[in-house]
């Protein structure tokens, strides 16, 4: 009987092989799981008539397994998951004792072939357990020398850092020697989490400042909470009404910013009488209010536009519902306050609001000057009666200022329709400036220069990081650069006075044919010689848990157009973008150590499926692939196509590229060499489809990390942001991990750290969860120190 039924199993297993591989076959795919397929038929075959062969057959396809696997991925062990885990359950099983002794007829319980193939295996497998091929192994040995640059220290003013957008500070009595010392100081929970009727994606990726004594940090619902630094006690809250609702593309808020009027007098009006509000906490929200609050009190500036608000939907025109939105923290530079704006992502192929960037009085909330891309001369303020042109390129995340030289740099992105270009104006202003990074007069907004990211953005690869800035030391020359981290991967390093690139820069040759009628390709994209541009696809690169899945994510491969680039032009019968719209850098940029002249980054690897689907005049405001009471952003009504955006993953939600997803990375600027690679996160804590609860394992893969590092001179890295719910510090000089503790939530978020009265120095994170990855949820932040 035991035979019988495993000859079954055996014969139902060969069949689906059988099956699926031969769609992967005649699809052009690998030919080894149909044959092996047919190996587990023979097998099934031999048991069901009892004959002992069955085993030693079954060993001969083990070693052709091995071989096959080492021929496709090498000793990855990751991806010999998927080729070997079920060929090895059943080649154990027929190795056991009683399956040998059932089907030979005797005392026999050992069979010397198959059971010395599978010991090996086992051995094989574990040794694999002790080596790894993606680490990169290195150190960055610059030594630590004052930058003259302006930099976080004893506070954490802006949302990163300063406005200069390092993520770095100077303090360093928590060091690569004794972070693991550290313990929680405090915690403290916001009571603001996502109920019926929020968002799908309800973050909190809140960076907390450290300003005027107190602690500052917003929440999903732009809540403002001060608290006290060392304790974590409540000073004062801003409690806002709250309009929940599921057209919200981005219920977050990544930060609020600091203005303390007296540092930004100079002496020709330092005796003019003291306003209202002297230190102010701003706020841009995700209805499109900019508020100012007293850093005291939490009360409305009331000399701060209306009663302490600044509507940002004024010379919009029409706004759809939730078609306008803020995300980031606005820059505070000087007396000004300075925002970007977010819109509904393809929603609609018109009528999307304005790209404008806005500078205001940061006392009076008057509008100093505006910078439009559509009208890039006209910088004085509009008009009261005029609107700022609809469907110009957005800056969604947070701008930078070198207030020395007094330029403001603006991280544009694109356009809605994203992912289309087929009525796109290639002289129009608004070319000009879609995924460019754009250097301003910080004083009336005048165009500096402008250095395009991608040409023709097809994909969504806005720029999302703030920009970083800082002094390097290339080829023998002091550079002030600004460090630019994009969505396809580049890291470009520009002259920030001129912006001209100090790394090279290459324009490479890409698809121009293909995708749907009458759109238009550009013929190259530019590549900065510091990249973490993914290696290309191949079939091999597909991955999965069991054979089945990695099969299916086979024929998605092959079915699917790709260009072996991240350029490969979308198309309706579908094609993979890799990197897809999540890109290899988002909001969380980098960190830059300018005393050291290094760079953190954790880029990420996801490639994603998008969809043309053709509209009519007919089928001009039909759902294509949402339904009545979704979001219907990527619908783009009006439009030639609806764009549907779907990770590239299996029937399981398993990505279907093999990990890492998530690296983290130290690179030498003096060099812009990579000196570190390692894989950063678990599959602890992971939400999957095939468990009715999260993943128990934390295996190191390398996961997906939503959130940026944050570098000290210490020679330490904190990182959160992996969809493990950890919080982690590194050696910035080799990237050896330091030091973990759990989370009771993800931390998308990036961390921030000051010197407390107490004299000891503080380290604190956001752990909110992230609704689009599906991190648990929470409302904590947690501060850490020394024992």
């Amino acid at each position: 009987m035991l035979t019988k039924l495993t000859s079954v199993v055996f014969a139902v297993l060969g069949v689906a092989l059988l099956v699926m591989g031969g769609q992967l076959l005649f699809a052009g795919g690998s030919p080894f799981y149909a044959l092996m397929g047919l190996g587990l038929l023979i097998t099934a075959y031999l048991l069901l008539k009892k004959r002992p062969v069955a085993l030693s057959f079954y060993a001969v396809l083990m070693w052709i397994t091995v071989v096959w696997i080492i021929w496709e991925v090498g000793f990855d062990k990751w991806q010999w998951i998927p080729r070997g885990d079920v060929f090895g359950v059943l080649g154990l099983w027929l190795a056991l004792p009683w399956t040998v002794r059932a089907l030979t007829g005797n005392a026999r319980r050992f069979h010397p072939f198959l059971g010395t193939t599978v010991a090996l295996m086992i051995a094989l497998v574990i040794g694999l357990c002790f080596y790894d091929p993606v680490p990169q192994e290195g150190t960055i040995n610059n030594a630590r020398v004052s930058s003259g640059s302006d930099v976080a220290a004893q506070d954490w003013t802006a949302y990163g850092g300063t406005s200069n957008g390092q993520r770095f500070s100077a303090l360093n009595q928590i060091t690569k020697d004794n972070v693991k010392d550290l313990e929680v100081a405090w915690s403290y929970h916001t009571g603001d989490v996502r109920q019926e009727g929020d968002a799908s994606e309800y973050t909190f990726e809140a960076t907390p400042l450290k300003a005027n004594g107190m602690l500052y940090l917003c929440t999903p619902h732009n809540e403002i909470h001060a608290l006290d630094p060392e304790t974590g006690a409540v000073k004062w809250k801003h409690t806002p009404p709250k309009d929940r609702s599921y057209l919200q593309q981005h219920q977050t808020c990544r930060g609020v910013s600091y203005f303390d009027s007296a540092a930004a007098e100079t002496a020709a009006n330092a005796s003019q009488e003291p306003a209202l509000c002297r230190k102010r906490i701003f706020n841009a929200t995700t209805d499109a209010q900019l508020i100012a609050l007293d850093a005291d009190t939490g009360k409305a500036c009331t000399d701060f536009g209306t009663n302490g608000v600044v509507d940002l939907h004024a010379n919009m025109g029409e706004v759809r519902p939730h078609a306008l939105m803020q995300t980031a923290a606005p820059l505070v530079a000087g007396k000004l306050v300075i925002v970007g704006g977010s819109v509904m992502d393809n929603g609609f192929n018109s009528g999307n609001p304005s790209g404008v960037i806005r500078a205001y009085d940061a006392v009076t909330g008057r509008l100093v000057w505006n910078f439009d891309p559509a009208n890039p001369e006209q910088t004085q303020p509009i008009a009261a009666d005029k609107n700022y042109p609809y469907d110009t390129p957005v800056a969604w995340g947070t701008l930078s200022a070198d207030l020395k030289n007094g330029l403001v740099y603006v991280p544009f992105g694109n356009a809605s329709p994203d992912e289309l270009g087929i009525e796109r104006d290639a002289n129009s202003n608004t070319e000009k400036f879609r995924d460019a990074l754009v250097a301003l007069d910080l004083n009336t907004g005048a165009f500096k220069w402008r250095y395009q990211s991608s040409n023709h953005d097809l994909w969504d690869r806005d720029n999302p990081s703030q920009p970083s800035l800082l002094d390097i030391d290339y080829q023998g020359k002091k550079q002030p650069v600004v460090v630019l981290p994009t969505k396809t991967g580049n890291l470009f390093v520009l002259n920030r006075l001129t912006g001209e690139p100090v790394y090279p820069v290459n324009q490479v040759p890409v698809s121009t044919e293909g995708g749907v009628p009458g759109e238009k390709f550009a013929p190259t994209q530019p590549v900065s010689s510091l990249n973490f541009i993914p290696q290309p696809l191949t079939e091999k690169s597909m991955w999965g848990i069991t054979p089945f899945d990695q099969m299916a994510c086979r024929l998605d491969f092959k079915s699917l157009r790709y260009d072996g680039n991240p350029w490969t032009p979308a198309t309706e019968q579908g094609a993979i973008i890799f990197p897809g719209n999540i890109g290899v850098f988002n909001w969380g940029s980098v960190a830059v150590d300018p005393e050291r002249q290094l760079l953190i980054a954790s880029p990420v690897r996801l490639a994603y499926k998008y969809t043309l689907i053709k509209r009519t005049p007919e089928t001009a405001t039909e759902r294509k692939f949402t339904k009545d009471g979704q979001p219907y952003w990527n619908e783009n009504f009006h439009g030639d196509y609806a764009i549907h955006i779907q990770q590239l993953a299996s029937s399981l939600g398993i990505p279907c590229i093999a990990p890492p997803w998530g690296r983290l990375v130290g690179v030498d600027l003096k060099t812009g060499k990579t000196e570190w690679l390692r894989r950063v996160g678990t599959t602890k804590n992971l939400n999957t489809t095939f468990l009715p609860g999260r993943f128990p394992i934390g295996f190191p893969m390398g996961m997906v990390a939503h959130g940026g590092p944050l570098a000290t001179a210490g020679d330490v890295v904190f990182h959160g942001a992996t969809a493990d719910n950890f919080f982690r510090a590194y050696d910035s000089t080799t990237g050896k991990l330091l030091w973990e503790t759990e989370l009771d939530a993800g931390a998308q978020a990036t961390p921030s750290t000051f010197m407390g009265k107490d004299g000891k120095q503080y380290v604190v994170i956001a752990a909110g969860g992230h609704g689009s990855l599906g991190t648990k949820a929470g409302d904590s932040v947690v501060a850490f120190r020394l024992k």
